[in-house]
């Protein structure tokens, strides 16, 4: 069940802006994007599978470049944001990048009060956030 709470897929990495940066569409590594659905409560037992489950696969490619779109992510509670939190560590210590996208008005303004905002780059939208961490 929770692997239905997320979705891996891959995007192909943009253009880069200027000749010499990032390898552009022939050759670059796509970016990965998770896509978190989360219902308005989640059992504990759920949300354990779920962190497990999340974080193996983040760990298989913890050097790539992810973008976590938020869009359907209606469950955002302290255990969650432990979660990306966590998120972000399993990726900077593999040396890969990420970028959030997606958030509700609700959801950046529990970003900016818990100062969560200060450990991650959040883009509007998943193109731009693709382009972002595509850098």
């Amino acid at each position: 069940m929770s692997q239905d709470l997320f979705r891996v897929t891959l995007e192909p990495s943009p253009e880069p802006d200027a000749p010499g940066r990032g390898r552009g569409a022939g050759g670059a590594l796509p970016v990965r994007v998770v896509e978190l659905s989360l219902p308005l409560s989640l059992d504990p037992h759920e949300f354990d599978r779920l962190n497990e489950h999340l974080l193996k696969t983040l760990g298989e490619h913890a050097a790539d470049r992810w973008v976590m779109d938020l869009t359907r992510a209606l469950y955002m509670g302290s255990a969650v944001l432990g979660l990306m939190v966590n998120i972000r560590q399993v990726i900077k210590t593999g040396g890969g990048k990420l970028v959030l996208c997606g958030l509700s008005d609700r959801l950046v303004q529990v970003f900016q009060t818990s100062c969560l905002v200060r450990l991650f780059v959040i883009a509007r939208t998943r193109s731009d956030a693709v382009r972002i961490v595509g850098r």
